[in-house]
């Protein structure tokens, strides 16, 4: 039997280099997600076949550096010395070629058996420049390889490149040299590492580059010893001669050395011409028109989430009843089958009226992929930049804030690229305001049920909005009280628009909704049968009234209902309503879920209509609205708080998020309840 050759290598690269469509194109549909061991940073690992080698590829968290001023960076630099990939393939954006390879070489610096990937070759050839790869292979001493990764141009070579990868030993790699009185720092900072005893794995002459540069996770590594003390003595000795400090001194020789190779071997254009993206920025960006052009996209991404959507969830909603009718026909007519109940109405009822919302949410994250494949959403936070600097944030808020669309955990995460403390904290309360993807099966639920379909769109657009505008309003309140100070300068890469990738787009959709699907298929089913039970135990006793209506009132979940039903009816909600909310708690799509559990176990034989429709013969339009506008602002998930507390550092930030936003939550929607009431009677 022939022994399969197993090759493990890591992507790495900036962020908007292009790495995860190269990621996508060698794993296709062969990955899955995941995180690392003790951190909650996203990890994505693929596999591909080349030439009888198995191939597992790891895509490293996007970053311009491996100074370890993020987690990010923490676990991209761990990674490659402690599981020591076979390759490390750098993902270059080609065009961008000088700031692009300061990643590269502090690659280089770390000793990881490397190779160059120049992605968007057509934007170089594009503009007029000249880039000799071989020269540039021959500067660096690695393979080197042209790709343009939305066209999968060049994957083959790449592939061969990383099939090729034997390790660093026997390889001529760059080891980056420095000036006289930096390499002479160095020298001695690395004598001192070796005659020290063994701390780490990481190279003696890179760990006196990240000593020498203050690098906070070298420093903490060897805090308190003779190695530490040294090379403060060695950093105030370069920062004195320099009169510079010691990180800054360390970049100018990298970007010194980058100028030198970029010399001779890339040349720009006599006469570069005004790109593409340059033309369209000019409509996109402009003060007047940009802002107008993204409501227009946010408008028609909802248009398509209701009215594409529609004809699947019907379909998914048919399939849905004729399992729950086929399940029931297993017991007799009539049957009070306590396993019967579970199953239909507890598990059937409860998972499937979430499932039912799925295509919505594919084509949510497919439009979202889509518009963050062309490159327009760093515009979007330009665009915004002068909305949000009016409330003392910056345009780089805006991008957590985007991310909260699909999930309002990892758009907390992405807070950590925010500098200022005020304004990670400021991004992180707000960040649930803005309608993640939990949210989509209630609105998809209710807005069908109580509005035409041509205000469906609009209502949902009206709803993403207003989101929006509160988190504007809220972030101020926070920066007039609790983070004053002035706002960090704006400062953000705009890359070159890109036709969008639909293979990509598919890939990104289908991960999602497998996530989605496995939350269904997991944390919900669990919820459902525990609300299912308080809403089917205790059994009335003998000789009481009976019935769906009576037994679901004399339930658990009935009395603890109607105990809040006093403090719900301001909003117009009554105890059902309310049961459904506090389930959300666990997650947002358990509303729909309680919901169809109550109508399902209440309604006797009436349960069999569709749940829109039993909302609509229960509820005003009044009604519905309000459902839709408390759950867009109150109660957080407890994976948000979970989240907030460990990313704000204290529980009193969690507390203050989930106080918060349920008392605006309830004193907006009371305050639309009691105005519409007056209004329409």
């Amino acid at each position: 039997m022939i022994a399969v050759k197993k090759i493990t290598v890591a992507l790495a690269g900036n962020p908007n280099s292009g790495k995860t469509t190269i990621f996508n194109n060698l794993t296709g549909a062969r990955q899955h997600v995941g995180n690392y061991p003790g951190v909650t940073i996203e990890k994505k690992e693929g596999s591909c076949s080349y030439r009888g080698a198995e191939i597992q590829v790891v895509d490293l968290p996007g970053t311009y550096s491996l100074t370890a001023f993020s987690p990010e960076e923490v676990v991209a630099r761990r990674f490659l010395v402690e599981e020591a990939p076979d390759a490390v393939v750098a993902v270059l954006d080609a065009a961008n070629l000088e700031r692009n390879l300061y990643l590269a070489m502090q690659l280089l610096e770390l000793e990881v058996p490397l190779i160059l990937d120049c992605n968007m070759m057509d934007l170089v050839t594009g503009r007029g420049d000249r880039l000799d790869l071989r020269r540039l292979s021959a500067k660096l001493g690695i393979p080197v390889v042209a790709t343009v990764g939305n066209q999968r141009q060049g994957m083959e070579e790449l592939r061969e490149a990383v099939a090729s990868s034997n390790g660093v030993e026997g390889r001529k790699q760059l080891s980056p040299r420095y000036s006289e009185d930096v390499e002479a720092s160095l020298a001695a900072l690395e004598q001192e590492i070796q005659n020290a005893a063994p701390r780490s794995r990481f190279p003696a002459r890179w760990t006196a580059i990240k000593l020498l540069e203050n690098d906070p996770a070298a420093n903490e590594e060897w805090r308190g010893t003779s190695v530490a003390e040294f090379a403060e003595q060695e950093r105030a000795m370069l920062e004195q001669a320099r009169g510079e400090p010691a990180e800054i001194v360390l970049a100018a020789e990298r970007y010194a050395l980058i100028g030198t190779i970029c010399a001779d071997c890339y040349w720009p254009a006599a006469s570069p011409q005004r790109s593409r993206s340059d033309v369209i920025d000019a409509v996109v960006t402009h003060r007047a028109l940009g802002l107008p052009i993204f409501l227009a996209a946010m408008f028609a991404v909802f248009w398509a989430t209701f009215n594409v959507g529609a004809q699947p969830s019907e379909w998914i909603e048919v399939g849905v009843a004729w399992l729950g009718g086929a399940v029931s026909g297993w017991w007799p007519a009539g049957s009070e089958s306590s396993l019967k109940s579970l199953l239909v109405d507890g598990i059937i009822g409860g998972v499937g009226n979430v499932i039912v919302f799925l295509p919505n949410i594919l084509i949510l994250f497919f439009a979202i992929a889509m518009l963050e494949d062309s490159g327009y959403m760093p515009r979007a936070a330009f665009i915004m930049d002068r909305i949000m600097h009016k409330i003392g944030l910056h345009g780089k808020s805006f991008i957590p804030l985007l991310l909260g669309f699909g999930c309002t955990v990892p758009a907390i995460m992405a807070t950590r690229t925010l500098e200022s403390r005020r304004d990670r904290l400021t991004a992180i309360l707000v960040a649930p305001l803005m309608s993640c993807g939990a949210r989509l099966p209630i609105y998809s639920l209710i807005l069908p049920a109580f509005f035409p379909q041509v205000w469906q769109a609009p209502l949902l657009w009206g709803i993403y909005v207003l989101g929006i505008v509160l988190a504007v309003v809220m972030a101020k309140l926070l920066r007039l009280t609790l983070f004053k100070g002035e706002p960090a300068p704006f400062v953000m890469e705009l890359p070159p628009y890109r036709i969008p990738s639909l293979r990509d787009g598919l890939l990104h959709t289908w991960e999602r909704s497998r996530l989605y699907l496995k939350k269904a298929g997991t944390i919900i089913v669990g919820i459902s049968i525990l609300l299912w039970a308080l809403t089917n135990f205790p059994k009335p006793p003998a000789g009481a009234e009976t019935g769906g209506s009576s037994e679901l009132a004399y339930s658990y979940a009935g009395r603890a209902g109607h105990l809040m039903e006093p403090v719900l009816a301001p909003m117009g909600f009554d105890w059902k309503i309310g049961t459904a909310l506090v389930g959300a708690f666990a997650a947002k799509e358990v509303f729909v879920a309680q919901m169809g559990i109550v109508y399902a176990v209440g309604e006797g034989e009436e349960a069999e209509a569709p749940l829109r429709e039993q909302l609509r013969n229960t509820y005003p339009p009044l009604v519905g609205f309000c459902i839709v506008l408390f759950c867009l602002i109150g109660t957080p998930c407890m994976t948000t708080l979970a989240v907030t507390r460990r990313e704000g550092g204290e529980w009193r930030w969690a507390l203050l998020q989930f106080g918060g936003l349920t008392v605006l939550a309830y004193v907006v929607t009371a305050m639309a309840y009691q105005m519409g009431k007056l209004y329409f009677g």
